[in-house]
């Protein structure tokens, strides 16, 4: 039987959990086939419980952990209201196509109602048609202000070297 919950980042079956589902998203095409580095492993749970605003859902069937959310709480100035950002979406492979990765979404969804948010983010890569398939069946759409000036486009700049795989 399916369970979703709101992780407790002090329990080490749910830290085992979320460090073994977001490593296996790691390994995973969409996640850019790179193993989490030792000090993530080791480090990843303790480093959510010192942040404010952090949510992280777990699905388990049965025992067996099948899949994640990890979500942050941010700022509309727009809206002068608070969103929550779905910074992590997985299911583990063994558990895919059983509609948990909508059971995740809409469990965030319940969590930014509760907070008073004016919206849900998330980012997906271009190329990763099944997640927005399931994203589009559950409400979200592309970014965007005005048409006529396109779609917002998600960038980055590292300052520091991340590891390598």
């Amino acid at each position: 039987m399916l369970n979703i919950v709101n992780a407790d980042l002090l329990n080490p079956v749910h830290g085992e959990a979320i460090v073994s589902l977001l490593n296996e998203y790691a390994l995973d095409d969409m996640g850019g086939k790179c193993e989490l580095s030792a000090f993530t492993k080791q480090n990843l749970v303790a480093e959510l419980r010192k942040r404010h605003g952090v949510h992280v859902i777990l699905a388990f069937e049965g025992d067996a952990a099948a899949g994640l959310s990890i979500c942050f709480e941010g700022f509309s100035t727009f809206a002068c209201k608070p969103l929550l950002n779905i910074h992590d979406l997985v299911v583990a492979k063994r558990f895919r196509g059983l509609g948990i990765s909508k059971r995740l979404l809409a469990m965030a969804e319940e969590i930014a109602r509760s907070l008073g948010c004016c919206k849900l983010t998330l980012e997906v890569l271009e190329g990763n048609h099944i997640a927005q398939t399931v994203y589009k069946s559950s409400g979200f759409d592309h970014y965007q202000l005005d048409p006529s000036v396109g779609r917002a486009l998600f960038w980055q700049k590292f300052l520091e070297k991340l590891p390598t795989c």
